[in-house]
């Protein structure tokens, strides 16, 4: 692998949860593999409002901070991150077995045409249902356990109709 390729973007949406930091702390640990393995090169925590304990993570990990204040929080996290693709995740997610490559296979690959790819997620019926149409119909928006290129966040990519998504063959596990 060459130089970092990617930047992870994980939104924490309620950081008043018991659990939220736990769940903060798990994602950020599994994208260390990532950043040893030059695939990862920053990392952005979207947040509302400001709690010490967020702060901590943040500072204690080397990522960037940004509050959520409404609208897509994945476009909020591009605006800070430094790298062309982004890794979308939400606090919990853990990018299962083998995640590296298959990003690193992606991204490296991807042809100028191809904005998103999409990992596998544990759903209920009717959302693995809404995402296999999403492969055919195309995607309006991204969500976590997608890596987008940065350029179409911040095109805000509902004015561009449907992304393509292409599926990759990586999970996203939750803690």
């Amino acid at each position: 692998m060459g130089a970092a390729m990617l930047s992870a973007v994980t939104y924490l949406a309620d950081p008043a949860d018991p659990d939220a930091i736990d769940r903060l702390a798990d994602t950020l640990g599994v994208l260390v593999s990532g950043v040893a393995a030059g695939l990862v090169g920053d990392a952005v925590i979207v947040a509302p409002g400001e709690t010490a304990a967020v702060e901590t993570v943040a500072e204690a990990t080397g990522a960037a901070l940004v509050p959520f204040v409404g609208g897509n929080p994945f476009v909020l996290g591009a605006a800070r991150a430094r790298r062309d693709w982004i890794l979308c995740l939400e606090a919990g997610d853990m990018p299962g077995d083998g995640w590296i490559r298959t990003l690193d296979r992606f991204v490296g690959m991807a042809r100028p045409e191809t904005g998103l790819g999409r990992m596998r997620r544990a759903a209920p019926l009717g959302l693995r249902l809404a995402a296999g149409l999403e492969e055919y119909l195309g995607a309006r928006t991204v969500r976590a356990g997608d890596v987008v290129r940065r350029e179409i966040l911040l095109g805000n990519p509902g004015s561009a109709g449907r992304l393509r998504v292409r599926p990759l063959n990586g999970r996203i596990d939750r803690s």
